[in-house]
């Protein structure tokens, strides 16, 4: 860690140089050669996490591949459904495989080193599989939805083509914003410090190293985490009440249990993803000064906890999945 301290003095001093080198011209052309990934450095037993988070990558890898490679041999399971399912599966994978990996070469490995663009790439893939990680717990909430509250038209409202023009629609629609967001902030110029308080370069630490006009990036930031977690929580929310006066209408309290239970546990798993995130992107708005550890070990968990717990939850405890497998 000590080498790594000098390495990221020396790209400071290369900044203030890039700096001075460009005082009186235009700003904008200020760039680190690299960022440093510090989000971790300074928790004491952070080897523990990183561990836990190399147990959370091998799960999720285990779990979503075993549940892909199920939905795609039977063909029973060829469903509406299981389209959704399959959807998140995929997501969930790529959407840890993004961070998990950089995150232990970066602190267990100690090489928290990140290339410029490198970073901005990164950067994007993170915003995009965690967007789309939103949409299809949305998808998911919709399918279940109509599962309970239309039991006899759910094989004509949620048939495979609505729902690979469902699925298909969320991938392509998120592809510009996103894209939008990230190439804002890599235009900026940089001067305050090249070190990320973070364990990937997440878009709103990084906004805060840069020395230029951050409103615009930051008024397109606020609009598209309304529509983007703000909205989809809600209207997960609002299915979940619609399922449950479902539920409460049946005869008898058998019946009831199990799909109040399942409910339940999917609503924990939504909040587990969800609340997070959102409280860390309020406290930054309102610029409140709170702990990096803090917010990092709730940003980790509430990032990486989900794409591991969903095939579990979702579809590898039911009695059909067991079955085929």
């Amino acid at each position: 860690k000590q080498g790594h301290r000098v390495i990221i003095r020396h790209n400071t001093s290369k900044m203030r140089s890039v700096l001075s080198a460009t005082e009186g011209s235009n700003i904008s052309s200020v760039q680190p050669f690299c960022f440093y990934l510090i989000g971790f450095t300074n928790l004491k037993n952070s080897e523990y996490l990183l561990v836990f988070l190399l147990f959370i990558y091998g799960i999720t890898l285990l779990g979503n591949f075993t549940l892909m490679a199920v939905v795609y041999l039977h063909p029973q399971l060829h469903t509406s459904r299981y389209m959704a399912v399959f959807n998140l599966a995929v997501v969930d994978v790529l959407q840890n495989t993004t961070l998990i990996p950089k995150a232990l070469q970066a602190f267990l490995f100690n090489f928290n080193y990140i290339a410029f663009y490198a970073c901005f790439i990164q950067s994007f893939f993170a915003q995009y599989f965690a967007s789309m990680e939103s949409l299809s717990l949305v998808i998911m909430a919709y399918d279940r939805f109509v599962a309970i509250c239309f039991p006899l038209r759910y094989s004509s409202i949620n048939t495979n083509k609505k729902m690979f023009i469902i699925i298909a629609s969320c991938w392509l629609s998120l592809i510009i914003p996103v894209l939008y967001v990230v190439l804002l902030s890599a235009k900026l110029p940089f001067c305050k410090s090249s070190e990320i308080p973070s364990f990937f370069c997440d878009y709103r630490p990084i906004l805060r190293l840069a020395c230029g006009n951050i409103l615009l990036n930051s008024r397109v930031i606020q609009i598209i985490s309304i529509f983007l977690f703000y909205v989809p929580l809600a209207f997960i929310f609002l299915t979940y009440v619609a399922v449950f006066f479902a539920v409460i209408k049946l005869d008898s309290a058998e019946s009831r249990k199990k799909p109040i239970s399942t409910c339940v546990t999917h609503l924990i798993l939504v909040l587990i993803f969800y609340v997070p995130l959102m409280v860390n992107s309020i406290l930054s708005q309102l610029s409140l000064s709170y702990s990096y550890d803090a917010r990092n070990i709730s940003m980790v968990l509430a990032i990486t906890l989900p794409p591991m717990l969903n095939p579990i939850i979702y579809s590898l405890n039911t009695e059909e999945v067991r079955g085929f497998i």
